[in-house]
C-alpha cells in the first residue's frame, strides 16, 4: 500500500468534511436519527439500528450538535478512500493508481453522502470491503477472504439491508461471467452462513414485524419510483463526477477484458437493472461504481497525458466540493439547491421551528394545555424536538410506532405539506395560519408546507391514528 499519498487523500477528505460540517443546519434524516437514538432497539420499520446508534454515540462523546453528529461519517469517508486504494492495489495498481482510486471518495455523491449522518457512507465501506475480499479470493486465490466478506456482510446488515442486493449481484456475476468454480468454494458458503448468523436479529425483527422493509420498499417505489428510474442513468455519470468519467469507463473496459474481474462488471449491470426494476434510489450503485473506478485508476495511471489527468482530478474535486458541501452561503445556493436536495434540506429548520412556536403562541394558555403538534414527516418532528418543542407527533415511518397523542389532547397545531382540503378532511375544523418560508430563499421541501390550528378534531386521536400512519 502507498500509505503516504493514500493517507494524505483520506486525511484531506476527513478534514474537509469536518471543517464544513457546521456551515448549514441538520439534514432531515439526521434529525430523525437523533430522535430514534433515544429509542434504541434491534430495528426500525425503515432501517436497521446502526446509524441511529452511531448518532447516539456521537452525541454522548461530542455533544448534541450538528457538528458532532457528522464526525463519524467524516472518519468513515476516510476509510472509503483507503478501501478504494486497496482495491486498486489488489488489481495491480501502484502508488499513482492507489492515490487516484482514493480520490474517488472525494467524488460528487460520496462527498455529498459523507457530509451528513446517513446510512450511505457506512454502506460504501461495507460494499467496498466485500468487493475487496471477493477480489482477493477470485484473483489471488485467498479463499478464506470469503469468510471475511461474510463477517462484513453480516455486520453491514445492521446498517442497511441493501447489502443483500450486492451479494445477489456478485453471485449473479459469477454465475454469468465466471469463474463459476467460486460458487462451489466451501469458504464462500461458510462466509454466507456467517453473514446469516451475524445478521440473524435483523431477520427475526423483520419476521416478527411482518417484514416492514418490504412495505417500506413498496412505499418508496410508489412515491419516488418514476423519478428514480428517470434519473438512474444520468446519476451513474456523476457519482464520481464528469471530469473523471473516463477513469470509470477505463475500469469497466479493463474489468470486462479480465476473466477474473468480469463478474464485477456483470454485477454492476445487474444492480442497475434491479434498481430500475424496483424503483430504488439511483445512488444504490455507488459502492460498485467506486470499485470499478479503482480498477480504472490502474489503467489511468499509465496514461501519458498525466497533466491532463491531474487537471481533471483538480476540476472534479472542486466541482464536488462546491456541489456537495456547504461552502457557499445558503442564499447563494441557487440551482445547486434544485439538484442537490441534501444541501437544500439543511436550510431553514430553526426558522420553520420559530414559525411553529408562533403558531402555538396564538393559543390561549388553556388551549396550549390541550394541544399537540402534528407533523407530516419525521424531519419536521425531529426539528421541533431538537429546538425544544414538546408534545410532537407524526405518523411518518418509525414515528408512527411511538403512538398517538392522548385522546384528551383535543387541539392540534398541524405542520403539513398536504393541500388544505386534505388537512381539513383529515382533522376536522382547521384554520390556515400561513405557509412556511426561510430567509435564504431556498426552495426546499418545507416551503411547500403550511401551518394550521385545528380546534375541532373530527375524532379522538386513537381513531385518527391508523389513517395517519404512512411510509416514504
Amino acid at each position: 500500500m502507498a500509505w503516504l499519498p493514500v493517507g494524505a487523500v483520506a486525511g484531506g477528505v476527513v478534514v474537509l468534511l469536518i471543517a464544513t460540517a457546521g456551515r448549514y443546519d441538520y439534514h432531515r434524516d439526521e434529525l430523525y436519527f437523533r430522535l430514534l437514538s433515544e429509542h434504541p432497539q434491534w430495528g426500525y420499520v425503515d432501517q436497521p439500528p446502526f446509524t441511529p446508534m452511531l448518532a447516539r454515540l456521537s452525541i454522548a462523546l461530542f455533544g448534541d450538535s450538528v457538528w458532532a453528529i457528522r464526525i463519524f461519517p467524516a472518519l468513515i469517508a476516510g476509510l472509503v478512500a483507503v478501501l478504494a486504494a486497496a482495491i486498486a492495489r489488489e488489481v495491480g495498481g501502484r502508488r499513482a493508481a492507489q492515490t487516484l482510486a482514493a480520490v474517488g471518495a472525494a467524488g460528487t455523491l460520496p462527498l455529498a453522502g459523507a457530509h451528513v449522518g446517513s446510512t450511505a457512507t457506512t454502506d460504501m465501506v461495507v460494499w467496498l470491503g466485500i468487493i475487496l475480499c471477493a477480489i482477493r479470493a477470485i484473483v489471488h486465490g485467498q479463499k478464506r477472504a470469503w469468510l471475511v466478506a461474510g463477517v462484513i456482510a453480516g455486520l453491514g446488515l445492521y446498517n442497511k439491508l441493501l447489502v443483500v442486493l450486492l451479494l445477489l449481484c456478485l453471485a449473479g456475476g459469477l454465475l454469468i461471467a465466471g469463474p463459476r468454480r467460486e460458487l462451489a468454494n466451501k469458504w464462500l458458503w461458510i462466509g454466507a452462513g456467517v453473514a446469516l448468523v451475524i445478521g440473524l436479529p435483523n431477520l427475526i425483527y423483520q419476521v416478527a414485524n411482518d417484514f416492514p422493509q418490504g412495505e417500506m420498499a413498496e412505499a418508496i417505489r410508489e412515491d419516488k419510483g418514476g423519478e428514480s428510474r428517470v434519473m438512474l442513468l444520468p446519476i451513474q455519470l456523476v457519482i464520481i463526477g464528469i471530469p473523471l468519467l473516463p477513469v470509470l469507463v477505463a475500469g469497466l473496459v479493463a474489468a470486462a477484458r479480465d476473466r477474473l474481474l468480469r463478474a464485477l462488471v456483470v454485477a454492476y449491470g445487474l444492480m442497475v437493472v434491479l434498481t430500475f426494476a424496483t424503483g430504488g434510489q439511483p445512488y444504490y450503485t455507488t459502492g460498485l461504481v467506486l470499485a470499478l473506478f479503482a480498477v480504472g485508476a490502474v489503467s489511468a495511471a499509465r496514461w501519458k497525458r498525466r497533466k491532463l489527468l491531474l487537471g481533471a482530478v483538480a476540476l472534479n474535486v472542486l466541482f464536488a466540493v462546491v456541489f456537495a458541501l456547504p461552502v457557499l452561503p445558503a442564499n447563494k445556493l441557487g440551482p445547486i439547491a434544485d439538484i442537490n436536495v441534501v444541501a437544500a434540506d439543511q436550510v431553514g429548520w430553526p426558522e420553520y421551528v420559530d414559525q411553529v412556536k408562533q403558531a402555538i403562541a396564538t393559543l390561549t394558555p388553556e388551549e396550549q394545555r390541550r394541544a399537540v403538534v402534528f407533523t407530516s414527516n419525521y424531519g419536521e418532528a425531529g426539528a421541533l424536538d431538537r429546538h425544544g418543542v414538546r408534545d410532537v407527533y407524526s405518523g411518518h415511518n418509525e414515528f408512527a410506532n411511538f403512538g398517538p397523542p392522548p385522546d384528551d389532547k383535543t387541539i392540534a397545531v398541524v405542520w403539513s405539506q398536504a393541500p388544505s382540503s386534505e388537512v381539513i378532511e383529515t382533522f376536522g375544523g382547521c384554520n390556515l395560519l400561513g405557509r412556511l418560508f426561510n430567509d435564504s430563499g431556498v426552495d426546499n421541501e418545507e416551503v411547500e408546507s403550511s401551518l394550521y390550528v385545528c380546534r375541532q378534531l373530527r375524532a379522538p386521536w386513537s381513531q385518527l391514528w391508523p389513517g395517519l400512519r404512512h411510509f416514504s
